[in-house]
C-alpha cells in the first residue's frame, strides 16, 4: 500500500432515489459534524469525513450520495438486507441541524439520536459531551 492511510474506510457510498432531497437533508447534518464537501459531479457529491489537514489524505474517507443511473427502483428499507443505518459520533447541534432539514427522530436514549431521512436511511448521532 501506498500513501497514508488513516481509519478503516476509505468511502461509504448511498445511492439515493433522489440527489435533490439527500443533498437538501445530509449537506447540513454533515457540516455540523465538520465534514467539508469534497466532491460533486451530475448525479453525485461527497463529504470528507477528515479532521485536521487538507488534502487528499485529511480524514482518511468520505461519504459519497450518488443518484446513480443504474439504480434499480424502489426506496431504501433498513430491514432488508444492506444497510440498516450509519452510526457517527456527533453532538446536539448535529441532530438539530437533521431536524432542522427535515430528518424525522426515530430514538433518543440521551446519548444516542435516532434519526431517519426522507428517503429512509437511518443515522445514529453518538453524541458526545456537548
Amino acid at each position: 500500500m501506498t500513501g497514508p492511510r488513516t481509519g478503516l474506510f476509505h468511502h461509504v457510498e448511498l445511492w439515493v432515489e433522489s440527489l435533490v432531497l439527500a443533498e437538501e437533508q445530509w449537506a447540513p447534518v454533515l457540516l455540523a459534524l465538520g465534514c467539508t464537501p469534497f466532491q460533486s459531479w451530475a448525479t453525485g457529491r461527497s463529504w470528507r469525513l477528515g479532521w485536521g489537514s487538507s488534502g487528499p489524505e485529511a480524514g482518511g474517507g468520505y461519504l459519497v450520495l450518488e443518484q446513480s443511473p443504474a439504480l434499480r427502483p424502489g426506496e431504501h428499507d433498513r430491514l432488508r438486507a444492506g444497510l440498516n443505518h450509519l452510526a457517527v459520533h456527533g453532538s446536539r447541534a448535529a441532530v438539530s441541524a437533521a431536524l432542522a432539514a427535515g430528518w424525522t427522530l426515530r430514538v433518543d436514549t440521551g446519548p444516542t439520536v435516532h434519526l431517519v431521512d426522507g428517503q429512509g436511511f437511518e443515522l445514529e448521532v453518538v453524541c458526545g459531551d456537548d
